[in-house]
């Protein structure tokens, strides 16, 4: 006798239910579009707006943290 097969929707649905279940939540993420008209003019603004000192100051941040052993990051 041939069983019913599930609608995408319901997949979908018990797809979402297993992963809440292993304490997981889904988010949206809205990123730059790069193909948008004016991004590259807007992206140099942006860019010619930086502090030089401030982004020297936050990369020497960065690499410290990095070369800190205490943040291993391969965990």
């Amino acid at each position: 006798m041939p069983t019913k097969s599930k609608s995408a929707t319901s997949k979908m649905q018990a797809y979402r239910e297993r992963l809440r279940a292993q304490g997981l939540k889904p988010v949206q993420i809205w990123v730059p579009d790069v193909d948008a008209p004016g991004f590259d003019k807007e992206l140099r603004r942006q860019v010619a707006a930086l502090n030089k000192a401030d982004e020297a100051e936050a990369m020497a941040f960065i690499e410290a943290v990095m070369d800190d052993p205490a943040n291993d990051l391969s965990r």
